[in-house]
């Protein structure tokens, strides 16, 4: 499989800089694998779509505020944009721009004073940033109050306060993601309670990966970042129930689906590097909610796993020909 292979034309246009509002009113496309029908509807239409057998597995995980900006000693200017937490307390692998004057270990200041050495990583992967001790009893809310809104590189605009609400989805809980699973910004509590099936949640943190390019010519030699995961000791029996009484478990968003993909029985919790492509077997997935994908993305490249490529890019045709919005402040899509 070769990465221009799954390659299309998207006009910027169509890149969307805002979300819909309210939430449950983006456009949601319809794909039937079993007919190849493709239908247009309103996300709030949802629960008419969907069986009260169905199982909705939706990612509870909460985003950060992982941009920071600071100064060094004599002025120069910095952003440091968190990716994960190391063992060591307070410490955090990062990306800093610009890298370059980073030579060995540099002390920065933030605006409210707080200061942080930033350094490159022995073995050359990148950077750290150490934050001072005094954050060590509340840098969540610290987080909070100075950083900024990790907006996807390709919304071509500075993070807004409103993005603060509206880049979570409306049933986060647990801090830990450096983006979004957008399949779930689409939800509302009222749309939620007019689902007559049962949902779950699992936890997956989203990382840095989701934004990065397959950079191999070869799709199958590209290599995911690992993510970690935690879901419910009755995430088995709740799926197995819902299959024996004829529904579908419908992961929201393709971090649920990569979880539930990556499961071995008897874990609850792990890490995956899962990269699903043409020609994967499905084990717990009979349905996707998703938004629409960069062209030659690894996120992409699982839609073809899940319905074909074919098939996947002339769903994406449509789409386009229709002027959905694309990408994580656009509109969705639901296969069944």
């Amino acid at each position: 499989m070769l990465l221009k292979d799954f390659d299309f034309d998207l006009p910027d246009s169509q890149i969307a800089a805002m979300p819909a509002e309210p939430r449950d009113h983006s456009r949601l496309l319809v794909f039937r694998r079993e007919t190849g029908q493709i239908s247009h509807h309103t996300f709030h239409e949802l629960p008419s779509l969907l069986s009260p057998s169905d199982l909705l597995v939706l990612n509870n995980t909460r985003v950060i505020s992982a941009r920071l900006f600071a100064t060094d000693a004599v002025g120069h200017s910095y952003e440091i944009f968190l990716l994960r937490k190391t063992p060591e307390p307070l410490t955090w692998r990062c990306l800093v721009k610009p890298g370059r004057r980073v030579k060995g270990e540099s002390e920065v200041i933030f605006a409210d004073g707080m200061r942080a050495l930033v350094k490159r990583r022995l073995d050359g992967d990148g950077f750290e940033v150490k934050f001072e001790t005094a954050l060590a009893d509340d840098f969540e809310a610290w987080l909070e109050r100075n950083g900024k809104t990790p907006l996807p590189p390709y919304i071509k605009r500075p993070a807004t306060a409103g993005d603060r609400e509206r880049y979570q989805t409306v049933f986060a809980k647990d801090p830990g993601s450096i983006a979004a699973p957008t399949a779930g910004l689409h939800f509302t509590p009222e749309l939620l309670s007019k689902f007559q099936g049962q949902t779950t949640e699992l936890t997956l943190h989203v990382g840095y990966g989701t934004f990065a390019p397959i950079q191999t010519e070869n799709v199958g030699e590209h290599k995911m970042h690992s993510e970690t995961y935690i879901v419910s000791n009755d995430l088995w029996e709740t799926m197995s129930n819902t299959r024996a009484k004829g529904g579908r478990v419908i992961p929201v968003g393709t971090t649920s689906l990569r979880t539930l993909e990556s499961l071995e029985p008897g874990r609850h919790s792990g890490s995956t590097s899962l990269f699903i492509r043409p020609g994967f077997s499905f084990r717990f997935t009979d349905g996707l909610i998703t938004n629409f994908h960069l062209p030659q993305s690894s996120l992409f490249v699982l839609i073809c796993a899940l319905i074909g490529t074919q098939e996947a890019k002339a769903c994406y045709q449509e789409a386009i020909e229709k002027g959905y919005r694309f990408y994580s402040y656009g509109d969705a899509m639901l296969i069944l």
